[in-house]
């Protein structure tokens, strides 16, 4: 019976361990920066606003990035002509 146990036991831990590396890996890959969180924060748009409460707040970083980027691009294309 302690046999069963002396190889069960590290098994056991071994794959647990084996687990969590997959699940930090998923979750290192998600993250939020704070930075990101606080611009968006500061000056959302009401359906930015509501893309979180429904989406999360990947999509609704991703409006807001899409919106900064426009108008960055919008300006810049001014500048060109």
């Amino acid at each position: 019976m302690t046999v069963w146990f002396v190889i069960a036991v590290p098994l056991v831990v071994l794959f647990f361990a084996l687990f969590m590396e997959r699940v930090e890996s998923k979750l290192a890959n998600v993250t939020v920066r704070e930075t990101d969180v606080e611009e968006f924060l500061e000056s959302a748009q009401p359906h930015e606003v509501k893309a979180l409460y429904k989406q999360g707040i990947g999509r609704a970083l991703e409006l807001f990035r899409l919106r900064r980027l426009g108008g960055r691009a919008a300006r810049v294309r001014a500048r060109r002509q």
